[in-house]
């Protein structure tokens, strides 16, 4: 089908590459008006949106200059994805007080700012999705040296709840994303990060990711940004507060 999000105001974050990229282009193809943002804006080159911005989603500030510009240019948005994140490597023996606050700030409190900040819009137009990116390792399921990461993604799901229950009447929908290992930039700094800890090689490295993998594969980018698409529709109107797995069966 096309024009799935024909007419809807979509903002997206960490657009710049990776998934974050892969749904902005999936929603631009699909009709959406596509605010694009990144730390890097130089990453956002290339990507046809409505706009491309510069954010910080660790500035409460940017945010909230934003949800008053898109307010004033658009009426506010239809549909919100949160998909900034980091992923730290290590168990809690290798995570610092300033690994947590970070990991936090980035994977959490984030989505914290955007939805408070782009919700009373959402409210006045009637309604609008919220797509917020967690993982599989979260309250779903543990994975070694995964410690705050775990941690912070089971919290985006707890998030994801809680604004659905809040909002359950009032047309704001909100569901989570829950990837498995999933191509992209970030996932290539994670290979090169094990490399350099072990001494073993990068292919050797990239192999063994490969093989946890019950699929025998990695997932891809626009996989996520499929079920992203769905999500952000009216297609899934009768569905909010759920973590959605695409993780190639790894919880299974």
């Amino acid at each position: 089908m096309a024009g799935r999000l024909k007419g809807k105001v979509a903002l997206v974050t960490a657009a710049g590459q990776g998934i974050g990229r892969a749904i902005a282009e999936a929603f631009i193809a699909e009709g959406a008006k596509v605010i694009a943002t990144d730390a890097d804006e130089k990453k956002l080159a290339g990507l046809k949106a409505a706009k491309r911005l510069k954010l910080d989603v660790r500035s409460t500030k940017a945010v909230e200059a934003l949800a008053k510009t898109i307010t004033k240019d658009y009426g506010g948005l239809d549909v919100l994805a949160n998909v900034a994140g980091y992923v730290h490597q290590g168990t809690v023996l290798e995570c610092s007080e300033q690994d947590w606050d970070f990991s936090f700030d980035l994977n959490v409190k984030s989505m914290h700012r955007t939805i408070k900040a782009f919700v009373p819009a959402m409210l006045k137009k009637g309604g609008g999705s919220i797509v917020n990116m967690s993982s599989g390792v979260s309250s779903i399921k543990g994975l070694p040296a995964r410690y705050v990461y775990g941690a912070t993604k089971a919290a985006v799901i707890g998030l994801t709840k809680a604004v659905a229950a809040d909002f359950i009447t009032k047309g704001v929908r909100c569901n989570a994303i829950c990837p498995g290992t999933i191509v992209s930039p970030s996932f290539e700094d994670r290979v090169k990060a094990v490399a350099k800890k072990t001494g073993k090689p990068l292919k050797e490295v990239r192999t063994a990711f490969i093989g946890r993998q019950p699929m025998a594969r990695l997932g891809t980018a626009e996989e996520v940004a499929a079920l992203a698409v769905f999500l952000a529709s009216d297609e899934s109107s009768y569905i909010t507060g759920q973590p959605h797995l695409v993780d190639g069966g790894m919880a299974l």
